[in-house]
Order: structure tokens, then C-alpha cells, then sequence
């Protein structure tokens, strides 16, 4: 599942946000907000999780010379270690591209096309696989570069609709319920898209031919879905405060504010620092665990979109049960037992014999019960660290931020691929980001970050 970016945390004013408008325009906004995590979590699930590690890296080797490697731009390349490769380096590509987008959507006040200019280059990326056949390994590569740009940038802008949507005591119940509309969409296209590969034979398909149209209709689910919001949303006048039309250098010079003025809560940029390593652990066994699963434990393509699929139920309810326990022990607590249980599972999946298909699912309802709490908890967590009047401007942050960092997880994973030839020592290797996240997290004392911004943190923290 992808991370969710913007979530406004307990709001202690009910002032009503700049141009939300009335109740029901305003809850006609938000329920074409929803859309829009329901269009792209697809292709995070069903593309990048599920089917695209497997195939591509299958295309890679029918591409490799005689000793298992494949040659982009001159560089030698173990076949296994390309798709992470081209992972790390479509999310190293995409920091600057979401820079610019959300400086030229904020300046300029015209968010929607600016969405819908990132939501289609990525959406036709996605269709466009449809053609990765034989050995179009740099085909592959180049397609899944654009797509997540894309998909980066536009997640960037989406999010910043938020507070001019939402009162902010509407912010968690509006941004939960477009963080759960994802997970609907992604377990239900997993659904169609096992039906299909299942019974490819049956629909007169190859298996190839199935894996293409899986990750093509994702692409097409992107687009078409993603003409809701575009329609719903409104956009906002922009008050310029230096005169003149806004620029995009403008835009750039207002996000280095942004940056310098969060430098005066090292607090709550100590618990970014630690969010950011454990959230890097996360987005890579997320990336790459049907990679590990296919050619490491021998699991076939059914297996490893059941177990998906679980992830995906299995998410909604762990972040419930994560939720309630946060209730009772304080949110930071419990991220830091989730972290305790991330790196639990990473160990044994090291130990997980091959050809055991209950295994796997055994690491994918441990994953699912982790996910989704603790990616929603740290959220939470952070809302308490925030200037008032500055929510946006940190959630873009964040959301910049996570994205900017998550290309070093996949770089080690293929890294420790590329140099022992095993992926059991690669996935290990993904379980210092657990271990320094929960050392870095445990130091942070978040009362004390919160009323250094301000804030009053919530007696159980």
C-alpha cells in the first residue's frame, strides 16, 4: 500500500479553513478527494508490489549475457538487482520533480492541472506495459521510472487539497477515510487480477499476456478514476504577498522557508529524521517482497498475490487494533512495539524455508497487522509537532521528505543482492533501518516537541 501523505492530527481550534466552504460543497469536495487514493493505490499494489518486481526481473534475465548480467548505460548490473535499482533511482528522480510541482501548484493556485498533468503521465506509464515483453528490460526500467515519478508528484498535490477541504476537526476522519478507500481498491483489483491469472488459461491468455493486462488495467483503473477529483475539486485563489504573477522560483524560495523555519524545532525534526529511516525500511519490504518471495523462496505468482491480498485486509484491521492500543499506551509506545514487531518479521523471513507457501503468508499477516498502524500512528505523532498555521507546509514536508529518502532501502537491497548473489542476505540487511529508527524514535520526547511548537500533546503520548 502506498504511504498516505497529509494527515491533519486533533485539531484544538474549530476555525474554519480558508475557502473550505459550506458543509455540503465542502463534503462533496472531500468524497471526490477519496477518489483519488482510490485510483492510484492500484498501481502500488497491484504494479509494484505484486506483479512488476517478478516480471521484469524474468525480462532482465532473458536479457543478461552468460554470466547474469545486463549492461544500462554501460554499467554492469546483476539481472536481480535491477528492478530495486530502478526503484531507487525512480524515487531518487521523483524529490526534484515534487519539489517543482508543488511549488508551481502552490504559487500558482492551479492544483488541478497540475494533478491531472502528473496523475496521466504516470497513468499512461502504467497502460503502457502492456507492450514490456521479451527482453525490453530497459523498456521496463524506463516505464517504471516515469510512473512513480508521476505518481509521487501527483500524491504531492492531491495532499495539499487537504486543508482547504477539511475544518480542521474533520482532518483524521477525511484523511482516514481516504487512506481506507486505497486499501479497498487495492484488494479488489488483487482480486480481479488473481481470477485472471488463475485462470488465464480459461480466458485464452498466456501468463505473460495476464501480467501485462494486470499491470495495464491498473493504469487505465488510474485514469479513469482520477477524472473524479479533477472534476469535484475547486481551486482556491492565491494572495500573493511579493507581488507580481507567482513563479516557480518563487515557489522554491517559499519550500526553503519552509525548511529553514523547521529547523527551529530540532525536536520535531529528530522525529522526522527517525520516521524517515523506519518508513524507508517499510516502502522497500513493501517494494520488494514478491521479489524475495519469487526467486528466493520459489513461490509462485498465485501465491504471492494471496498473500498481498491478505496484506491488504489484514491492514484495515491492524491499524485498528494498533489504534486502540495506542488508546491505552500512548502512540509513541506503540510505533515503537510495531518497530520491535518490523523487525521480528524481517528475521524470520530470513529463516523462511523456500517452497513453503504458509510460510509466506504467515510474513504477510505479520506484515499486514504492522502496516497500516504504524504508518498511521506516526502520522498522528506528528501532527503534534506542528506550528499552528503551518500544517500544510510540514505535511509537504513529509510527504517530500519520505519520498526523498525511500530510494536508500531498495539501493541496500539490491546492493546486498549485487554482492553475496542472495536475496535472503539483502532482505536482512533491510533490518538496520528498523533497529536505528526505534533507537532514534525512543529518543525523541514528544511532549516536549510538541510544546516547543506550541502544542499540547495528549496526556498519553
Amino acid at each position: 500500500m502506498v504511504t498516505q501523505g497529509t494527515h491533519g492530527g486533533a485539531a484544538t481550534s474549530r476555525a474554519a479553513s480558508p475557502g473550505a466552504g459550506p458543509p455540503a460543497e465542502r463534503r462533496r469536495e472531500q468524497r471526490g478527494w477519496y477518489v483519488y487514493d482510490f485510483a492510484i493505490t492500484v498501481f502500488s499494489t497491484s504494479v509494484l508490489t505484486v506483479f512488476l518486481g517478478p516480471y521484469l526481473t524474468d525480462i532482465t534475465k532473458a536479457a543478461a549475457d552468460a554470466h547474469g548480467y545486463v549492461h544500462p548505460l554501460g554499467i554492469p548490473v546483476r539481472a536481480g538487482a535491477y528492478f530495486p535499482y530502478c526503484v531507487s533511482a525512480s524515487v531518487l528522480l521523483s524529490v526534484p520533480v515534487m519539489l517543482l510541482a508543488g511549488a508551481v501548484a502552490d504559487r500558482t493556485g492551479r492544483k488541478k492541472p497540475v494533478l491531472g498533468l502528473f496523475a496521466y503521465l504516470g497513468a499512461a506509464a502504467v497502460a503502457a506495459m502492456f507492450f514490456l515483453r521479451g527482453d525490453r528490460y530497459l523498456l521496463g526500467g524506463f516505464l517504471l521510472i516515469v510512473a512513480n515519478v508521476g505518481y509521487g508528484a501527483s500524491v504531492v498535490v492531491y495532499n495539499s487539497f487537504l486543508p482547504q477541504i477539511a475544518e480542521p476537526h474533520e482532518r483524521d476522519r477525511v484523511s482516514s477515510r481516504g487512506w481506507a478507500s486505497g486499501y479497498v481498491a487495492g484488494a479488489s483489483m488483487l482480486v480481479v487480477n488473481l481470477v485472471l491469472f488463475l485462470d488465464h488459461d480459461g480466458f485464452g491468455l498466456s501468463k505473460s499476456t495476464a501480467v501485462r493486462l494486470c499491470m495495464a488495467s491498473a493504469g487505465l483503473w488510474w485514469a479513469v478514476f482520477a477524472l473524479v477529483p479533477l472534476l469535484r475539486l475547486r481551486e482556491r485563489p492565491v494572495v500573493l504577498d511579493h507581488g507580481g504573477a507567482p513563479t516557480v522560483a518563487q515557489g522554491i524560495r517559499q519550500l526553503a522557508e519552509t525548511f529553514r523555519d523547521l529547523r527551529r524545532y530540532p525536536l520535531s525534526l529528530a522525529f522526522l529524521l527517525a520516521f524517515l529511516i523506519y518508513n524507508d525500511g517499510v516502502q522497500t519490504v513493501i517494494s520488494q517482497a514478491s521479489v524475495y518471495g519469487s526467486e528466493e523462496l520459489g513461490l509462485g505468482q498465485t501465491t504471492l498475490i494471496s498473500a498481498i491480498l491478505l496484506v491488504q485486509v489484514l491492514a484495515v484491521a491492524g491499524a485498528l487494533l494498533l489504534g486502540r492500543l495506542a488508546g491505552r499506551y500512548g502512540a509513541k509506545r506503540t510505533v515503537l512495539g510495531a518497530l520491535v514487531a518490523w523487525t521480528v518479521t524481517i528475521s524470520v523471513a530470513f529463516f523462511m524455508p523456500a517452497h513453503r507457501p504458509v510460510w509466506f503468508f504467515v510474513l504477510a499477516a505479520a506484515i499486514g497487522m504492522v502496516l497500516g498502524g504504524s504508518q498511521a500512528l506516526s502520522r498522528s505523532l506528528f501532527s503534534h509537532l506542528i506550528p499552528f498555521g503551518k500544517e500544510a507546509e510540514y505535511f509537504a514536508v513529509y510527504q517530500v521528505s519520505d519520498r526523498g529518502t525511500s530510494w536508500l532501502g531498495p539501493l541496500i537491497f539490491g546492493l546486498g543482492y549485487q554482492l553475496t548473489g542472495s536475496y535472503r542476505d539483502a532482505i536482512i540487511s533491510l533490518v538496520v533501518f528498523f533497529v536505528v529508527g526505534f533507537v532514534l524514535l525512543a529518543r525523541v520526547p514528544v511532549d516536549r516537541a510538541a510544546a516547543a511548537v506550541g502544542r499540547s500533546a495528549p496526556d498519553l503520548i
